[in-house]
């Protein structure tokens, strides 16, 4: 039999928090003393606690893990309702990641508007090119969006070409398309000097004749104030935005925060 003060250091809970679970009917000790009042607990309880904090801290309600411990769950029911809930609280933890990201990336552009020379800007020439391709859809063009479903698609595709013993020719190429059913069409792309890739699509990218490039240093989440840069350009030198930019991975090996980017914006 453990005192209450034991009872808590054992379980990694406060007696305050013990004391509230009695209140509740929730874990009342296994003993009181009726002289002096005071609570034991066995460490047989340990059990029950346990399921109580776990239940709690995946944000359950007190009234809903009574409910629940009092319905006997099993422990394998009980399990896939904590990995259920674990995914939830994942998903939602990530959701936030990306928002939070998006929100810096805001005040990056906010506080570099105008910091970046617009001279840096080139009008040229880009050539066509081959290139196999793997595509996915982003919920928008937000550089949180495009994140998570490029990255991935970039996996897959040099996954495919090391399997067709395929080496690229070039930087990788990220191009991008309204989606039909909304969002936008992602294509990870590197060029190729083969006709077929299994599992990925070979196509012949066409030539952009007059296309407005900046180079973007750093973590591609961190675009959107070079995109900025870029779009101030366009307007104030009197052009027009003939679609999306692509992306050219000039370096991108290694650390993110040293990858090298050209953005090339098609111009009419």
């Amino acid at each position: 039999m453990f005192s209450i003060g034991d009872f808590a250091r054992h379980g990694r809970v406060s007696v305050r928090m013990l004391r509230h679970y009695d209140a509740l009917g929730l874990l009342p000790p296994a003993r009181v003393d009726p002289h002096s009042g005071y609570r034991g607990y066995e460490a047989a309880q340990l059990s029950r606690l346990n399921r109580i904090v776990a239940l709690k801290d995946l944000g359950f309600t007190l009234d809903q893990v009574a409910s629940i411990i009092d319905e006997k769950v099993g422990i394998d029911e009980l399990r896939g309702m904590l990995r259920l809930r674990h995914a939830e609280l994942a998903s939602r933890l990530a959701a936030d990641r990306a928002r939070l990201a998006a929100v810096e990336a805001r005040l990056r552009s906010i506080e570099t508007e105008g910091a970046m020379p617009v001279q840096d800007v080139q009008v040229k020439k880009v050539p066509p090119v081959r290139v196999a391709a793997v595509s996915g859809v982003a919920a928008s063009f937000e550089p949180g969006s495009v994140g998570p479903v490029i990255g991935p698609l970039y996996d897959e595709l040099f996954g495919l070409l090391k399997a067709a013993g395929v080496e690229p020719v070039g930087p990788g190429i990220a191009y991008y398309e309204d989606a039909p059913d909304g969002g936008v069409l992602v294509h990870a792309a590197c060029p190729v000097n083969v006709a077929a890739v299994e599992g990925a699509t070979v196509v012949d990218l066409p030539g952009i004749e007059r296309a407005a490039t900046i180079v973007h240093h750093g973590d591609m989440d961190n675009v959107l104030s070079t995109i900025q840069t870029l779009a101030t350009w366009i307007e104030e030198n009197g052009h027009t935005s003939a679609g999306y930019n692509r992306e050219v991975y000039l370096e991108a090996m290694g650390d993110c925060s040293t990858w090298v980017t050209e953005l090339q914006e098609p111009l009419k």
